[in-house]
């Protein structure tokens, strides 16, 4: 698996509302020394999502979308680019696609799950959304995609922060773990940070953060009286994998609009090796990630959706659990 890993070409997805600062950030990564190249794919509705110049100078591959929204025409053409970039492989490190400030990043997620090409020669790192802190408040009542962004979100840019008060800040902090309570948040100003905190992540398979963070999945009760909410439950027996996969297939095929993000870790009975599963919407994927070592070996699953029902769910979870 590491060596699969290896050879795959880490995908960053940098997402956020329009005028968070995803293209300043984009900037700040393609003009900083850190001695990689990236292949950029922007899309930004007919405008060219990053200062022409730059990129030149830069002497980065950039391939611009500009045919429409993201989440309307993603897949095919992002299948298209990341095949022809793999005819190139040797000339970068790793892929950065910049999605319209109006998309929901699911599209783009799921294009590295359900096209078997692209799954083998690259891997979603992360997915990187930027926040807008003066402006979040009122973006969450009034856009959809706003909450959506964050829920996705492995790792958060809270961006702007010489415009508010610690006490929005605070305010504005806790609007965001309402919605997703396990990316990490790096607060900035002109999303100034840096770049190690950003790119080559490992946080889309978990493993990294993991390693990292154990009590990252970690639960907790939770007020889950928003439209999207966070929830993760945790059972110490080794589970079935027969009833686990019967379980949540059922699930996502019932309720998989409403799941935006599904990802665990998980212990299968007669298996020393951690499983670490993973979806977006009805579209999963799974593949096991190493040995378990030495920590206490116990299942781990957490939903960001609407419409979750807690005791649906931890009694669905536990009764995975083999006999």
């Amino acid at each position: 698996m590491a060596d699969t890993q290896q050879d795959q070409v880490p995908v960053t997805v940098l997402t956020g509302y329009l005028g968070a600062g995803k293209t300043t950030l984009l900037n700040r990564i393609l003009s900083e020394e850190h001695g990689k190249k990236y292949a950029v794919v922007i899309n930004e509705f007919g405008e060219l999502g990053v200062d022409n110049d730059l990129v030149v100078d830069t002497d980065e591959e950039v391939f611009e979308m500009n045919n429409g929204c993201i989440c309307c025409t993603v897949r095919g053409d992002l299948i298209r680019i990341v095949g022809g970039l793999m005819k190139r492989r040797d000339k970068f490190d790793g892929i950065i696609i910049e999605t319209t400030g109006l998309a929901n990043p699911a599209p783009v997620a799921q294009t590295f799950f359900v096209d078997e090409d692209v799954k083998a020669r690259t891997r979603l790192d992360a997915i990187v959304t930027v926040v807008d802190a003066k402006h979040l408040p009122a973006r969450l009542a009034d856009s959809a995609e706003a909450a959506e962004q964050i829920a996705f979100a492995d790792v958060i840019i809270l961006n702007k922060m010489d415009l508010v008060t610690p006490e929005e800040a605070a305010e504005v902090e806790r609007l965001i773990r309402q919605i997703n309570r396990f990316a990490v948040i790096h607060r900035t100003e002109r999303a100034s940070l840096p770049i190690a905190d950003v790119l080559d992540q490992g946080a889309f398979d978990l493993q990294r953060v993991l390693e990292s963070h154990p009590d990252f999945l970690g639960d907790d009760e939770h007020e889950h009286n928003e439209d999207v909410s966070s929830m993760s439950f945790e059972v110490d027996r080794p589970l079935d994998p027969e009833r686990f996969n019967a379980w949540i297939g059922d699930l996502l095929a019932q309720k998989g609009q409403d799941l935006l993000r599904t990802k665990g870790i998980l212990s299968y009975e007669g298996d020393d090796r951690r499983f670490a599963f993973q979806a977006v919407h009805m579209i999963a994927d799974g593949d096991f990630i190493g040995p378990w070592k030495g920590e206490e070996r116990k299942s781990r699953i957490v939903f960001i959706g609407r419409n979750l029902n807690r005791p649906q769910l931890r009694r669905g979870f536990e009764a995975c659990q083999a006999s």
